[in-house]
Order: structure tokens, then C-alpha cells, then sequence
């Protein structure tokens, strides 16, 4: 069983090589993150492999039970949390004045990626905390700040998010729970499914946030606002009272990430209802969700990325272990590791080369997260605050397919071995499969990316994006060694711009054509972002060898990897181009009833 271990020189390339540390670490507030950007990497690298790592197994096998409305987690979890929260991981991106360590958020990139390569099931817990935090720290009230958020960072209490019902999954108009005005609070009733961590044994309490509907409240999106549930009420000191009418009925049964507790929870099955805190305005809360949901949806991205690594690992360790057939060459007689087979070493270069792209484009988005929200420049917190939300559906779309890939081409170079529980790899194949499904499907953050992010600004920010990567392809021109490379990017991006230009002009006239391709468009973008930042760090590393720097394998390995980058995933958006631009239409060609034809007995004549 392949033990995990943190890529920490590839973490530390793409933090300051590619994402910028250095200029975040000038921002106000963050002057001291490259004093301890090296310890964190180490002492997380260090907690992940010998905390989380061994019980991720464990996880698997045992699961979650549920009894009389108790979940416990499977052995080990408990421990493993408080050891987590005692470190103080959870508040790493909080503010001082909460508790947190006030780090920048680039730093969420290489630790979650870190637990969740390690334990996913496990990281799913805490990472909801952050996100709860968030949202209250931004929409709360001082009194609802000063309550919740220190036992939200400490870890004493964890947070959830409670969206989904029954007959309301991603269409949250459908959101039938409600909330009941009494005194200073409400009354909250109705069911939640789907809850991640909605009940455990890991803390004392749970804050859920919850989305009902006021009496008066209008139909549809607009009419839903965001409410504090607490597991067990909470007084003004801090102190633990009842329990709260909040009742977990039951926990769903997983094809993976068995380690979370994946609750239904009645609201308000017991009385009149269980008692919640309007957070914000009425009316809001899907507005206030959303500051959670976007940040999940990035850690959703960092989540799958993590799973793929650890399966490249666990690749990688078996092809070098693994004897099996003999050289292709004449005359080879003697058995070999079936890292010398071509084709295995083309898997291996495959999962290589997608993952340090999908590692550099996810932290370097973390990075305009900080400048978002710290850069003194109002036009450039602007440029970020778009970049970020350009990049959020590609991040959590791209990275997730692309993962699935990586972990079933992993299992792959396993063979038979792969398909067995025993090896391990297959945990992993389950595990990241949920990535590309929750926190919105593929095909909603490709309507997203075309909708919300495309046409709704009439392309300005993509075109913005675009124009910085044809900077970078100039810069490429300048090296002659990176021909082949600056060649296949100047492709790739041009290719993005005139599909974009493609799905911007044909939504005026028909918006179900330029939708019907939304999740080729969006791999697309993840293509190409990917290829952008393998660019740059093939600059980086061209110029580190011409320095003759100490590292120059290093160096070198990175170059020839964005070069099988280019030719084997760059390469696609030619073929993505096709689909959009010309099978567009395609997709719609067919009626409804045209899909069962061929389930119909012929009349003959």
C-alpha cells in the first residue's frame, strides 16, 4: 500500500515561480508568509503523511455508522480532527482578530491539496469550516461574528452547508424549507439531504447554514434567505444549552469517500421547528451562500487534484516495483519493471504533465484571491475579483474531469492489480468521482463559465485573459529551445479566442446552441489555462538553466514535461474546437421520443 508524500519541490516551484508569493507577500497583512511559507509546507507535508494518511484506509473500509440519529466516524477520525484543529490548520486564512493566523489564501492551495491527498474523506470536514467562516465573517452581523467564528476556527465547532432537498438539487428556486418569525429568531422547518459532515462525533457542536424561505417571502431564487442552525443552542457566554430540533434521519451509502458521514437532516421533526439567526438581510441567502459555495467550488478543484496526485504516486511506485514481460529490443531476454514499456511511461508522462498543470493554474487563481482582496489598487482588486470568477468553474470543472482521467489511467498501470480493493488504487478511482458531481456538476459550471462569465460581460474578461496569455506566448518566442513549445501554445490560444468569439456571436441568436457545447468549451479553457501556466514555468525554467543553476535536472524535467503537455493534452483544443463549432447543433438533432427508436419493434411489411 503506497503511503502518501507531499510533491513539495513541485509545490514550491509553482508557488513562487508561477503564482507570485513573493509580490502576495507585499500586500498589507502578508509580510511575514515567506518567513514561514517553508515550515508550513513541511509541517503539513509531515501531518498529512503520518496523521491523516494512515487512516484513509481505514476510512474506506470501516465508513460511517449511524444510530438513533448518532454518526460515528470510522477509528481514528476523532483523534486525527483534534490533533488538526489543535495545529491550528483550520484558521491558517483567517483573520488574527478571529483567531486565524491571517495567512494569504494562496497558502489553501498546496495544504488542501495536502489533506485531501492524503485522507479526502477526512478533509472534506474541516474544509467546510472555512467556508461558513467566510460567509459570516462577510454577511453576519458583529454579534453572530463574535459568537460563531473563534469555535469555527478553533475547531471546537464545525460548519456545513445546507442546500439541497429532495426535490430541490442544483435548482435551488425549488427550496421549499421555511423559517418562521419568532422573537428574535425563527423557527426552521424541513428536510436537507446530501449534508457533508451534517452529523459526527469529531466536535461539540455543529453550525449549520441553512437556506428557507420566509412566510412572505417571493417565489423562486429571490426569496430564499440564509440562517444559523446550531447543533445545540449556544448562550451569550459561549456556553453549550439543549439540543436544537435538528435530527440527522439517516447517512447515504457511498460509492466513495466513505470516511464522510453524507447526512439527511430534518429540521424541526420534533416541535415547532428548530431555532435559527437570520444572517444578513431577508431575502439573500442565496447571494450569501454563494461567497461559501465559490469557495468550495475552488477547494472542490484542489480536492480532486490532490486524489490524482496520490494515484500518480501510487502509479509510479508500481511500475518501478512491478516485473512484468521483457525490452521490446531484439534479444532482450531477462524480465524488466514495466516502468521501460513504452506505453507505460506515456501514462505516467500523461498523469505527470496534467497534474502540474492543474497544480500551477489552481494556485495561481488562489493568488488573485489574496489580490482581490488585499491589493491597495481598486482597478487591480477589479481585475483579479473577474479573473478569480472566470476561473472558478474552470478550476472546479477542468480539475475534476481531468483527476477522473488521472486516477482511472493510474488504475490502468496497475492492469488486473488495479481492479483489486487490496492494492488501494481503486480507492482512489471512487473517491474523486464525487468531485466533478458536487458543489455543481460539470455541465453547470460549463453554463456557468458561458453564461455568467462569457456573454454576460460580453466577453471582456475572457478577452482580457486572453490577450496575458498571448504576452506569455512572446516571451516564449524568445527562446529558441521552446520552439515547439511556443508553436502549440500561439495555436491553442488562438484557438480559444476565435471559439470564444464563436459562442459570444451565435448566443445572440440561438442561446440553446451556444450552451449545448458549455462542457467542451470549458475543458477547453482548462486545456489552454493549463498550457499557460506549463509556459510559463517552461520560461522559468530555461532561464534557471542557462544560469546553470543546481537544480537544472529539475529544470529540465519541467521543460520536456510541458513539451509531452503540448503535443498530448495541448493538442486537444483542436479537437474541442470541432465539437463546439461544428457539433454544436448536433447535440439538439434529435426529439425526445427519436432516443427510444431503436427500443421499438419494426412494422414490417
Amino acid at each position: 500500500m503506497s503511503t502518501y508524500k507531499a510533491p513539495l519541490r513541485d509545490m514550491q516551484f509553482v508557488l513562487r515561480d508561477i503564482a507570485g508569493i513573493e509580490e502576495i507577500a507585499k500586500l498589507p497583512g502578508c509580510e511575514e508568509t515567506l518567513d514561514v511559507v517553508e515550515s508550513i509546507l513541511e509541517e503539513a507535508a509531515s501531518f498529512a503523511t503520518g496523521v491523516l494518511d494512515p487512516i484513509n484506509r481505514i476510512g474506506d473500509k470501516e465508513g460511517c455508522t449511524w444510530k438513533d440519529g448518532e454518526v460515528t466516524t470510522p477509528t481514528g477520525f476523532k483523534e486525527a480532527y483534534k490533533q488538526f484543529a489543535d495545529a491550528g490548520w483550520i484558521g491558517l486564512p483567517v483573520p488574527e482578530e478571529f483567531g486565524g493566523q491571517g495567512l494569504p489564501q494562496i497558502m489553501l492551495g498546496p495544504t488542501l491539496e495536502m489533506w485531501n491527498g492524503a485522507n479526502i474523506g477526512f478533509a472534506n470536514g474541516p474544509l467546510l469550516n472555512q467556508g461558513a467562516i467566510e460567509a459570516i465573517e462577510l454577511c453576519g452581523s458583529e454579534e453572530q461574528k463574535k459568537k460563531w467564528i473563534p469555535n469555527l476556527v478553533s475547531g471546537k465547532w464545525t460548519g456545513t452547508m445546507c442546500l439541497t432537498e429532495p426535490q430541490a438539487g442544483s435548482d435551488l428556486a425549488q427550496v421549499r424549507s421555511k423559517a418562521v418569525p419568532e422573537g428574535d429568531h425563527y423557527r426552521i422547518s424541513g428536510q436537507k439531504i446530501f449534508i457533508t459532515f451534517g452529523e459526527h462525533d469529531m466536535a461539540e457542536n455543529i453550525v449549520h447554514l441553512v437556506l428557507a424561505r420566509l412566510p412572505d417571502a417571493p417565489e423562486g431564487t429571490k426569496g430564499i434567505s440564509l440562517f444559523i442552525v446550531p447543533k445545540f443552542m449556544v448562550d451569550d457566554h459561549g456556553k453549550l444549552g439543549e439540543r436544537n430540533d435538528v435530527t440527522c434521519v439517516g447517512i447515504e451509502h457511498k460509492l466513495g469517500i466513505n470516511g464522510n458521514p453524507t447526512c439527511t437532516l430534518a429540521y424541526g421533526e420534533k416541535g415547532q421547528g428548530a431555532i435559527g439567526y437570520l444572517v444578513g438581510e431577508a431575502n439573500r441567502g442565496l447571494e450569501y451562500m454563494f461567497i461559501m459555495m465559490n469557495a468550495a467550488r475552488f477547494s472542490v478543484g484542489v480536492q480532486a487534484l490532490g486524489c490524482a496526485d496520490r494515484a500518480y504516486q501510487h502509479a509510479l511506485e508500481y511500475a518501478k516495483e512491478r516485473v512484468q514481460g521483457r525490452d521490446i529490443k531484439p534479444g532482450s531476454k531477462a524480465p524488466e519493471a514495466i516502468i521501460k514499456h513504452p506505453d507505460v511511461r506515456r501514462m505516467l508522462m500523461t498523469m505527470k504533465a496534467n497534474i502540474e498543470a492543474m497544480r500551477a493554474l489552481a494556485y495561481y487563481s488562489a493568488a488573485s484571491l489574496d489580490f482581490q482582496g488585499k491589493h491597495p489598487d481598486e482597478k487591480i482588486r477589479k481585475q483579479h475579483r473577474a479573473f478569480i470568477e472566470l476561473m472558478i468553474p474552470v478550476v472546479k470543472g477542468w480539475l475534476t474531469e481531468n483527476s477522473i482521467d488521472v486516477c482511472s489511467t493510474a488504475l490502468q498501470v496497475f492492469g488486473g492489480m488495479g481492479y483489486v480493493e487490496e492494492t488501494g488504487i481503486a480507492q482512489q478511482y471512487r473517491d474523486v468521482r464525487i468531485t466533478t458531481i458536487y458543489e455543481g456538476t460539470t455541465g453547470i459550471q460549463g453554463m456557468d463559465l458561458v453564461g455568467r462569465k462569457l456573454i454576460r460581460d460580453m466577453g471582456s474578461t475572457a478577452t482580457a485573459v486572453i490577450t496575458t496569455m498571448q504576452k506569455t506566448h512572446k516571451e516564449l518566442e524568445a527562446y529558441p529551445e521552446l520552439k515547439t513549445i511556443a508553436d502549440s501554445f500561439g495555436k491553442a490560444v488562438a484557438t480559444l479566442a476565435e471559439v470564444s468569439q464563436w459562442i459570444g456571436m451565435n448566443a445572440m441568436s440561438d442561446l440553446h446552441k451556444a450552451f449545448a457545447c458549455s462542457v467542451p468549451y470549458l475543458k477547453l479553457w482548462g486545456v489552454t489555462a493549463g498550457g499557460w501556466m506549463m509556459a510559463k514555468a517552461a520560461i522559468v525554467s530555461a532561464q534557471r538553466i542557462a544560469a546553470k543553476d543546481v537544480e537544472t535536472p529539475f529544470y529540465e524535467a519541467k521543460i520536456a514535461t510541458t513539451k509531452f503537455y503540448c503535443s498530448h493534452v495541448l493538442s486537444q483544443g483542436a479537437w474541442y474546437k470541432r465539437q463546439i463549432v461544428d457539433g454544436s447543433s448536433d447535440v439538439l438533432s434529435l426529439t425526445e421520443d427519436a432516443y427510444e427508436l431503436d427500443r421499438k419493434l419494426a412494422v414490417l411489411a
